[in-house]
């Protein structure tokens, strides 16, 4: 269990330093195990990797597994509770603080959290790691950081550079410096083989480097260019030029190890000057992207569109670059050191303004344009996009909320309304909608669009009080705008009455929202929505024939545009109201056909509710183990997401049922079987089977 991947390179012997970190966790004798373990070392020395190797060696002894958080393309601290939760996975949606949240998580978990790239976050980190491990007796932290956390009990371990013995050592070409060097240049140049003659010179560039992996990766690299011997020599003119003592940056370069600096600072001199002003421009981006978006954010006359793929190409040979395939395309990333130093490059050149500028402008297009195309027929192409696209979509709102007045910032959080709502980043939503109407006060269609889009985020959260206080000024700023503001108002008014359970009022909005002239203009989320809440009360109520017109005009609608998300909403309430009816095997289709979409686009609350609706039809078919089984899985989700069947009244009272006459049925010893397996088999192993149960029985313990 946990999140680890394979490495994509392979690796040189860190076992000592594995070991030692196991030594730590475990305890001396005499010595009480560490609950925290900090690696340190300088840029470059493999920090992350010896953690990773580590955490992978120490996967058996955590009942609940291994989890990598990765903390490099975080720029706030604020967020960091959230990519925690984010990478365990556990998508909240309560109101309560998310650092409490995953604290709670993690109390009766037998877990190891590895926190990687902590130096820009240490007093984040700090406060995290001294909350979470008073929650959790079962939770261990290995953190990588250029800095100590300075939390009570902290164990460090400083991670060196690789061993280079002396050239004459006879065990000198089996050293693991050498060894690092050999296959990154095996895998860098086609054929490559050492020779008695170049290993003499391979020992000694491995000790010119003084045995820093990254500045080893970096020299391997060049060796598709220059042979051994030359590639050393020119090494050495530049520890020449600069001095081998002076460990203090230049301007334009961060104060690391000297070697590190100077493998680096080389490998930038060798580069073309397109290469260069690239990898300085590239710095922008947090986390990956793809070429297409290196070449809208990057390009210009001094860097021509039609140079860039081909740059990015060379970059990536020279291991500037580390590039990966994913599902969704190719896509480009840099490690932090060299992220650090195409930074200081940028802000010599006195274009990091211009950049940042261009990447939030880049990525306020995007969000307009999924604003615009959420509800129609890409929206698994969307969520793909966007998801992949997370760590540079908090960079720019990040920047936007620096500028003055806030008013890209509001639009910005407002635009990605399909993002909190639509891909379950409803907590962050929050963060950045409160902070942009923090930052932009003044009234203006805008500030109208965020208030609107507050609703369906604080709904799902269960805030109330929020919500109202929200659709008032909604209402009342709408009053002083056009049509549009005043449909966003009196959805959100609509929100409120849902939230209150009053049928009459909801029933009364949504038929005023469908009044308006919504079918001859594109489709939008609000009168899908409406149709929503509307048919949802109406089954509540046993108000089926009613219902099922708006059911119908809802799917209808979708199934014009394509839309999937909404109509698989309408889906799982028609499923309610064949529940009611007695019609099963309808109510077990259509649920199954909102399943499939829900669990894609990885919305819980709907997937959670879908499931008990799936057990609801077990039951009352007589496949009361299948039912038990499937309250266990959707308490998988249940627990992850803080709030039960989103505490609606009937869906809380319909679960409770059906877990009743399940367990009266089975007794419970069966019962309590059964739900335990769906509660710990793995989520997409449990939805393939709820989606296909005649593939094969569900595992039990």
């Amino acid at each position: 269990m946990g999140n680890l991947t394979e490495p994509r390179t392979e690796m040189v012997d860190r076992r000592a330093e594995a070991a030692e970190i196991g030594r730590m966790f475990e305890g001396a004798p005499g010595a009480a195990p560490a609950r925290l373990v900090t690696l340190t070392g300088v840029g470059g020395v493999g920090k992350t990797r010896v953690a990773v190797d580590a955490a992978t060696a120490l996967q058996s002894r955590f009942r609940d597994g291994v989890w990598l958080v990765e903390l490099s393309p975080l720029r706030q601290g604020a967020l960091l509770a959230h990519v925690i939760a984010e990478a365990l996975p556990l998508a909240d949606q309560t109101t309560r603080p998310m650092i409490d949240v995953v604290a709670e998580y993690l109390a009766e978990r037998d877990l190891l959290l590895v926190l990687d790239t902590c130096e820009h976050l240490t007093d984040a980190c700090a406060f995290a790691a001294e909350v979470l491990l008073r929650a959790a007796p079962g939770l261990r932290i290995l953190a990588t950081s250029r800095r100590t956390l300075d939390v009570v009990g902290e164990r460090v371990l400083t991670v060196e550079p690789l061993p280079v013995p002396a050239a004459d050592d006879a065990r000198a070409g089996t050293a693991d410096a050498v060894v690092l060097l050999t296959l990154r240049a095996t895998e860098a140049v086609p054929g490559f083989t050492v020779t008695d003659d170049d290993r003499a010179e391979l020992v000694r560039l491995c000790r010119r480097l003084d045995g820093l992996p990254l500045a080893i990766e970096l020299a391997a690299a060049r060796l598709r260019d220059l042979p051994v011997r030359e590639l050393t020599a020119r090494l050495e003119d530049r520890f020449a030029v600069l001095g081998d003592t002076d460990d203090v940056a230049t301007d334009a370069e961060p104060p690391w190890h000297q070697a590190l600096r100077t493998a680096i600072g080389w490998s930038h001199q060798l580069c073309s000057p397109a290469e260069r002003l690239l990898w300085a421009r590239l710095s922008v981006f947090a986390g990956s992207f793809d070429a297409e978006t290196a070449l809208q954010v990057c390009a210009d006359a001094h860097l021509p569109a039609r140079q860039i793929p081909a740059v990015l190409g060379t970059l990536t040979e020279k291991s500037i670059l580390i590039w990966q395939p994913t599902g969704g395309g190719e896509r480009y990333r840099m490690l932090d050191t060299l992220r650090e130093y195409g930074a200081h490059w940028l802000r010599g050149l006195g274009e990091e303004e211009v950049l940042r500028r261009r990447h939030r402008d880049h990525y306020l297009a995007l969000a307009r344009r999924g604003d615009a195309a959420w509800i129609g027929p890409d929206q698994f192409a969307w969520y793909d996009r966007m998801t992949a696209e997370h760590d540079n979509l908090r960079a720019a709102l990040e920047y936007s909320l620096t500028e003055p007045e806030g008013h890209i910032a509001l639009e910005m959080a407002a635009a990605l309304w399909f993002f909190w709502y639509g891909c379950g980043f409803l907590k962050e939503g929050r963060h950045y909608l409160e902070l942009a109407l923090a930052a932009d006060t003044a009234p203006s269609p805008a500030r109208v669009k965020a208030l609107y889009v507050s609703g369906p985020v604080l709904l799902c959260l269960g805030d109330l009080a929020a919500l109202e206080e929200r659709a008032a000024e909604c209402t009342a700023l709408a009053a002083h705008f056009g049509d549009t503001e005043r449909i966003y108002a009196a959805a959100t008014e609509l929100r409120v009455s849902v939230m209150h359970g009053d049928l009459a009022q909801v029933v009364s909005r949504v038929e005023a929202l469908l009044a308006t002239d919504w079918r001859e203009q594109p489709l939008t989320l609000i009168p899908l929505a409406a149709l929503v809440f509307g048919s949802h009360y109406l089954v509540a109520a046993g108000r089926f024939e009613e219902a099922f017109a708006w059911l119908d005009e809802l799917s209808a609608a979708c199934d014009r545009t394509g839309e999937r998300s909404m109509r698989a909403w309408g889906d799982f309430v028609r499923a309610q109201a064949e529940l009611a009816l007695g019609r099963y095997l309808e109510a077990d289709e259509h649920a199954r056909a909102a399943l499939l979409v829900k669990h894609r686009l990885r919305e819980g609350v709907g997937t959670g509710m879908i499931l008990e609706a799936l057990a609801r039809a077990a039951t009352a078919t007589g496949r009361r183990r299948d039912a038990a089984w499937l309250l266990g899985l959707a308490m998988q989700l249940w627990e992850t997401l803080g709030r039960p069947q989103a505490a609606i009244p009937a869906v809380v009272a319909a679960r409770q049922a059906c877990e009743r006459q399940t367990r009266e049925a089975l007794g419970e010893d069966a019962y309590r079987r059964a739900f335990d397996a769906g509660r710990t088999v793995h989520l997409d192993t449990g939805i393939t089977h709820a989606l296909n149960p005649a593939a094969a029985p569900p595992p039990l313990q």
